[in-house]
């Protein structure tokens, strides 16, 4: 594990050489964002901070106190200029899935060059997915702008692949929490993928999958667990967590749960759904992928729901804990219908949790999360 923690460090390092280079780097939010698209056009996609709240107060000075603290930590990294990250980055990527966000990038707009992607609002309807494909034309279009470089159709192909080969890797490792003893823990987890979003390089990323992998095996082979027996086995849902920003799966945890699987966008989702490869026209199966991505932007969101049926199934889980940050509206209007969903669909309990970044309800939600996992032992 040490190695993926250390994986930031070198991924700044490989920074500096590309852009000493000439390359350019792209700052990156969400998974909406095509990163085999940026690549082919020779820039570099790396994820933004946006999961600790000491940079909250400094957003507060312009955007108001009543709006997620995802994005407000995200805007307070960018005015205090104290993501290495956002500082490396040439220009910014952003997408629709909020009002908040939105609003926020037009902000954000004045600090680096930035291109808002606009999401339809429903992955089904009929003039979606066209639509969509024009987002990604105009993408194309800005990206070369920036990097002065053609995306050619074999390049993007390739990059596909490759970030094809590392979903399924992904996928691979979140399935051995399916057994009986479950080798890696949430957090751990956590970190593996938050790794994904970082890395320069993507090869060098599959390679240290595939390690894990083998680790994973030999630790499966031998018993080991991360868990006491007979550890209530939860699903972990709702809103993205991060490195500062894991208090509610950290306290799962520690009160004797084992997290089998994260859904939300810094865990699985996404990673079953593939790019189709080879075809003539890369953008419109780049565009069919991320338009399938279940995100609570989208009305209705019917693959959300599909996504969890699997997996409750899948890893056996007996309890769902869904995580809202306060003022998300979409994830917290969307937990009723989760809820309801585990509840009368699959005779589970759930928890609904609403927070944010701070510390000050950390013993209250113990409280909660103590009583929940005896309602399940």
């Amino acid at each position: 594990m040490k190695e993926f923690e250390r994986a930031g460090e070198r991924s700044l390092l490989s920074l500096v050489e590309h852009k000493e280079a000439g390359g350019k780097v792209a700052g990156v939010y969400c998974l909406f964002a095509p990163t085999e698209l940026v690549r082919a056009a020779g820039a570099i996609p790396v994820s933004l901070c946006g999961k600790k709240e000491a940079p909250i107060s400094a957003a507060e000075k312009t955007l108001p106190p009543n709006l997620c603290p995802l994005i407000k930590s995200s805007y307070g990294y960018a005015v205090t200029d104290t993501c290495p990250y956002f500082g490396a980055s040439d220009f910014i990527l952003g997408e629709t899935t909020c009002d908040g966000k939105k609003k926020m990038f037009e902000l954000m707009g004045r600090i680096k060059p930035l291109h808002l992607m606009h999401l339809p609002f429903d992955a089904d309807g009929g003039q979606a997915l066209a639509f969509w494909v024009q987002e990604m034309i105009r993408l194309k279009g800005f990206l070369e702008e920036q990097t002065g470089r053609s995306v050619e159709v074999r390049e993007l192909n390739r990059q596909i692949k490759l970030q094809n080969e590392v979903r399924k890797l992904l996928w691979q490792i979140s399935r051995f929490s399916r057994a009986e003893t479950v080798p890696l823990s949430g957090l751990d987890m956590m970190t593996v993928m938050e790794t994904k979003s970082s890395c320069s390089d993507l090869e060098a990323y599959a390679v240290l999958l595939r390690q894990l992998i083998k680790e994973l095996e030999e630790r499966c082979a031998a018993g080991v667990a991360v868990h006491r027996r007979g550890a209530p086995r939860i699903l972990f849902t709702g809103c993205p967590v991060g490195t500062g920003s894991e208090k509610v799966l950290q306290l799962i945890e520690e009160c004797g749960g084992v997290i089998v699987s994260m859904e939300n966008c810094t865990g699985i989702k996404g990673q079953d759904l593939l790019v189709e490869e080879d075809t003539a026209d890369p953008l419109q199966a780049l565009a069919r992928r991320y338009l399938r991505i279940p995100c609570s932007c989208m009305t209705p969101n019917e693959e959300r729901l599909n996504l969890i049926r699997g997996l409750v199934e899948d890893y056996r889980v007996q309890g769902v804990v869904d995580l809202t940050w306060q003022c998300c509206h979409t994830y917290n209007v969307e937990s009723f219908v989760v809820r309801e969903f585990i509840e009368t669909r699959h005779g589970l309990p759930s928890l609904h949790i609403e927070t944010d970044y701070s510390s000050s309800d950390t013993e209250q939600l113990r409280t909660r999360i103590e009583a929940f996992l005896e309602l399940i032992a």
